[in-house]
């Protein structure tokens, strides 16, 4: 039997990612990350958000949290979607900022400085960010199928 895909509500994004639903309906409103199961289509419509969006937005979270501006976590996000020719250039990669600049890395042996300049970095990698946010799904809304095959809260 196919598992049904499962979106998050605005509200339930917020809690995960650790971000008001202020932040969440600007970035949301700019195109800094746009829900990819359903935007928001007027009065009482909600946006719908992937796994993957939520990672995404998480990621975002952890940059701002490290000292780096919207503005250029706006910039890298573009370039790494032109250069990646990606919709969700943040779920691809392994990004290392130093709170001046952001480096995007594809695999161990590459490391792109996405502004090229820059110095000393820490890293954020996707896997885990991934794991992390599937576990706050889990214990916060455990009524739910969870994304990648887990199986449904209270199932072996």
């Amino acid at each position: 039997m196919a598992k049904e895909i499962v979106g998050y509500r605005a509200p339930q994004v917020c809690k995960l990612v650790g971000i008001t639903y202020r932040q969440l309906d600007y970035w949301a409103r700019t195109g800094l990350l746009a829900p990819s199961l359903q935007e928001a289509s007027g009065s009482g419509t909600q946006r719908l958000y992937s796994f993957t969006d939520v990672v995404q937005l998480k990621v975002i979270k952890r940059l701002l949290d490290a000292g780096m501006s919207l503005k250029k976590i706006r910039s890298a996000v573009d370039i790494l979607k032109k250069q990646l020719d990606t919709d969700q250039p943040l779920a691809d990669v392994t990004l290392l900022s130093d709170g001046r600049t952001i480096y995007a890395a594809h695999s161990p042996e590459e490391v792109v400085d996405v502004f090229r300049k820059g110095q000393g970095v820490f890293g954020i990698a996707i896997g885990p960010v991934q794991e992390e946010v599937a576990g706050d799904i889990k214990h916060l809304f455990p009524e739910q199928v969870e994304w990648a095959g887990v199986s449904e809260a209270g199932a072996p």
